[in-house]
């Protein structure tokens, strides 16, 4: 794996060069006194794993287009900072500004529909035992235990299950699946050492992706609808770090952290076969991502922001928020 922050270069310059258009001010991370390690390949904070694949590199970040002030959005964006800290909103394209905050929250968020703004509510990871239903703008609704370990990542399919993966702990590479969003959930074992995101297809087939526990490399996984177990899924091409994993409305896509770079497959029995790529460049380390149609928006964990893409065009970020951001690990939208 490439050492974190060296091949950045070209995100600064271009990213120098909007400076003089937008008027835009830097966002140092506010984590940067924290104690960082690396355990394996598995980034570690203050002696917390998490989902993020390299260290913050304070790179300054501005707006690359101005926001419809005029808009009268009820979409909402949430960028979700470090365990047990913040989720920052904003209301995106009428603003590129903070709106509010949701505190005691932290990790990655999920909603209620494949991919697209969820409607009316969403979840978020609330700690190392809780994960937390809203319903938007920030209306705390439901809250979910989890016993078994620190969870990663949630996803929910069309019938409003909801699975939750587990990064560490006692159940460390399991998935917890809460039948119709409530209840104690059912554990169930996959073939990862630990669990980093998830997400349904449209067939309610769930993936998840995470480290192998046989050769530590990384590994894309699936529970077919209506099976108890998980199987190795094999993708044509090499993914360097796991990263999120959501349905587009035509195709299964998994992020890489390392590349920066969405792929999209088809799936067929236990292959991934890769049909496109998307690249992001001007991302540092999209902690978590989430597809609405025609645009992506990223946890920026290495900028400590959040960001917005076009999708499938991928390229430079055409928006980045500013507001009060803590080592973003996810982001997630919804619509009033």
């Amino acid at each position: 794996m490439n050492s974190p922050g060296l091949k950045y270069a070209g995100s600064l310059l271009a990213l120098g060069l909007c400076a003089a258009c937008s008027g835009g001010a830097a966002t140092a991370p506010s984590t940067a006194g924290l104690n960082y390690q690396y355990i394996g390949k598995t980034l570690s904070v203050d002696g917390r794993p998490i989902t993020a694949a390299r260290l913050p590199i304070a790179l300054p970040r501005y707006a690359t287009i101005l926001p419809d002030g005029h808009a009268k959005s009820k979409n909402f964006e949430y960028v979700i900072s470090y365990y047990g800290s913040y989720a920052s909103i904003f209301d995106y394209p009428k603003s590129v500004k903070q709106i509010g905050t949701i505190n005691d929250v932290g990790g990655q968020g999920c909603t209620n529909v494949l991919y697209g703004y969820g409607k009316k509510t969403f979840w978020i990871v609330a700690g190392d035992t809780e994960i937390n239903e809203y319903r938007v703008p920030k209306k705390p609704i439901k809250t979910l235990s989890d016993s078994i370990g620190m969870p990663s990542s949630c996803a929910m399919d069309a019938g409003d299950d909801l699975a939750v993966g587990i990064l560490d702990g006692s159940g460390s590479g399991d998935v917890v699946i809460y039948k119709n969003a409530s209840g104690s959930g059912t554990v169930y074992t996959t073939p990862l050492s630990q669990e980093y995101f998830d997400g349904y297809d449209n067939n309610g087939n769930l993936f998840a992706d995470g480290w192998s526990k046989t050769t530590g490399a990384f590994q894309l996984v699936e529970l077919p609808q209506g099976s108890s177990t998980f199987q190795k899924i094999a993708t044509s091409n090499t993914v360097e770090f796991p990263g999120s994993v959501q349905w587009d409305g035509k195709y299964l896509t998994v992020f890489d952290q390392e590349t920066n770079n969405i792929y999209q497959y088809t799936i067929s029995g236990t292959k991934a076969s890769l049909q496109g790529t998307v690249n992001f460049t001007t991302s540092s380390d999209c902690a978590q991502t989430w597809n609405v149609g025609n645009l992506v928006y990223c946890g920026d964990y290495g900028t400590n922001d959040g960001e917005v893409f076009k999708y499938p065009a991928g390229g430079a970020a055409i928006a980045v928020f500013t507001g009060n951001f803590d080592g973003p690990l996810g982001v997630v939208a919804a619509k009033q």
